[in-house]
């Protein structure tokens, strides 16, 4: 499996690679009102920004083999990737098609001739004479490119391959996060069941003994208390359903992913895992050269700047040179005899003179797509800035906000332990009892989810920073 990914991964690259060549704008020659005035590090960022790079490693980071091997699978399985893969295969071809008016137009051409003529009489018939005619041609034609319509057509049309597989890049690292997180989904769900069955045990005891309390009449046996503690079981049964419920929803969301029929896999993480290192960051500039919707957005860009120019070329004359050698004969046997050749040599000059404003304005409408291209290059810009300073940012509150959540269930957990001790005791009431469990089911629930989220910025930051990824670490 994981050797169909590198073959067919290095399909498109060396593909793409190929018809690169054909475009003289590279990915890093970005106009200045984008590439002006970047910041020099990111302000959310803890520590001194260096050119390190991303790190490529990540899915391996979370020390999950199960995760592994399904992003592996999806990466051959998924249906919506194979369509994304085509389309770059597609847009290939399209900038081998559009180089081809470049070269020369090449025919060969035989052809044959009956014909009949009767020579009618008055009031003698005459007869009729019968006559063929063979021959053979190799036609040549072909437009010099003088303006370079044809040239600029092409490295459009390569340009756009390009930001083609620039969107496989980006479908492929978004498919990986989308199941990275549906797996954490999973893992949360699982984690939250256990709690949610370990609180109906606790709270099913604590009903039975304030029914007895009740019962008999004791302080602390008191009507409400005892509905109290009956609403806080009903609760933790209703979390325990929604928490399956998850589980079932997050198992045919990762089927779906990695192209399988959604049929309820068995598997799951046996808990969540913990937070891998924060990935480095990197100087902000490079954001401009590892992010696949950025070059896919330039190369775009780039690519409308190309339409313009051969709109504006096709304002100017065209030129066609046509060549024909051959043969012609009245006897198919001597059709093929070099002796009885023909050739011809034509030349031809065509300018536009009068098209309606036709040419005039389509080269307007290359303008104006020239410039929204523009824009949405500086908004793919602007958009993937926002979204590393974001991650970098939550990832600092989500950190402090899971150590305090810790921290509180630790202590909700030892005040519900004390009050079950206090209560048999009689020291304490059944309200102080139940707001105990009720505080430490809480926190324990918060505390889980709260790691899900810190998982799921840490893929968002991962993505956010751009780059390819490796399903496997290096050792």
């Amino acid at each position: 499996m994981r050797v169909a990914i590198i073959r067919g991964f290095g399909f498109l690259v060396g593909g793409v690679f190929t018809l690169s060549g054909c475009s003289t704008r590279t990915a890093d020659r970005f106009p200045d009102s984008v590439s002006d005035g970047l910041p020099s590090e990111w302000s959310a960022s803890t520590g001194k920004a260096r050119g390190l790079g991303v790190d490529q490693g990540w899915i391996a980071r979370f020390q999950d083999p199960q995760l592994i091997l399904l992003v592996e699978e999806a990466m051959n399985a998924n249906p919506d990737l194979k369509a994304t893969a085509e389309r770059v295969h597609r847009a290939e071809a399209v900038a081998r098609l559009s180089g081809a008016g470049r070269a020369p137009q090449v025919s060969g051409q035989i052809n044959t001739l009956q014909q009949k003529q009767r020579f009618p009489g008055f009031p003698i018939k005459l007869g009729s004479n019968t006559a063929g005619s063979y021959g053979a041609s190799l036609d040549v034609t072909w437009e010099p490119d003088l303006w370079g319509r044809v040239r600029n057509s092409q490295r459009a049309a390569v340009a756009e391959s390009l930001a083609q597989f620039q969107d496989y890049m980006a479908a492929r690292a978004s498919l990986a996060g989308q199941l990275a997180k549906a797996w954490f989904a999973l893992g949360e769900a699982g984690e939250q069941i256990r709690l949610a069955a370990a609180a109906i045990q606790v709270r099913v005891k604590t009903v039975a003994s304030i029914r007895e309390r009740f019962a008999a009449a004791l302080e602390g046996g008191l009507a409400s208390q005892l509905r109290l503690a009956e609403t806080d079981l009903a609760s933790s049964r209703a979390s325990l359903a929604r928490w399956q419920a998850e589980r079932a929803r997050a198992r045919r969301q990762i089927e779906l992913l990695v192209g399988r029929f959604p049929e309820g896999i068995e598997g799951q993480p046996e808990r969540l895992p913990a937070a891998p290192p924060v990935p480095p960051a990197g100087l902000p500039s490079e954001l401009l050269q590892r992010r696949p919707d950025i070059i896919a957005a330039e190369r775009r860009y780039a690519a409308a700047g190309n339409r313009r120019s051969a709109a504006r070329a096709a304002r100017f004359p065209s030129f066609s040179l046509t060549g024909r050698a051959g043969t012609s004969t009245g006897d198919l046997e001597d059709v093929l005899d070099v002796g009885l050749g023909i050739w011809s040599v034509a030349g031809q000059v065509v300018q536009p003179l009068i098209a309606g404003g036709r040419l005039r304005e389509e080269e307007r409408i290359a303008g104006y797509d020239e410039t929204i291209a523009l824009r949405e290059l500086q908004g793919a810009v602007l958009k993937a800035f926002a979204e590393v300073e974001q991650a970098l940012v939550a990832e600092q509150f989500y950190a402090k906000r899971e150590s305090a959540v810790a921290d509180s269930a630790r202590s909700a957990r030892e005040a519900a332990e004390a009050s079950i001790l206090d209560f048999a005791d009689g020291a304490v009431d059944a309200l102080t009892l139940l707001a105990a469990q009720d505080r430490q089911v809480q926190t324990a629930f918060q505390l889980v989810t709260l790691r899900r989220l810190r998982l799921e910025n840490r893929v968002n930051l991962h993505l956010a920073l751009g780059g390819d990824f490796r399903v496997r670490a290096s050792p």
